[in-house]
């Protein structure tokens, strides 16, 4: 399960950059995820209110704004919605894309009382 190893590198940084603000207690961390990241949201907050204990980041609020994702044919330049990695092109019905969004993992803002 990749999603602790996740909620430990966001624990890392969100508490490392509270540390840099005066060490304050982290309420709020707001991260935003593509559909196509690989990640459980589920399996993420689980493993996030485990690995937060003890931390400045314990009782943080934990809002995801999952990005849906995007792709550019490569031969008629349209941009569509995908589900997966394995899309055609709605117009030419060409399987050449290049992903546009939807991959992307970030933490987007951290609140510190």
């Amino acid at each position: 399960m990749h999603e602790m190893s996740i909620a430990l590198s966001v624990i890392d940084a969100v508490t490392t950059r509270a540390l840099q603000e005066g060490g304050g207690r982290v309420t709020e961390i707001e991260l935003a995820i593509g559909s196509l990241a690989g990640v459980q949201l589920e399996s993420l907050r689980f493993c996030f209110s485990a690995a937060s204990r003890g931390t400045l980041a314990e009782h943080a609020e934990i809002v995801i704004h999952e990005r849906h994702a995007e792709a550019q044919c490569v031969d008629c330049s349209s941009r569509f919605a995908i589900g997966s990695y394995l899309a055609r092109c709605p117009v030419c019905a060409g399987y050449r894309f290049t992903v546009v969004s939807g991959e992307e993992f970030s933490i987007q803002s951290i609140t510190i009382e």
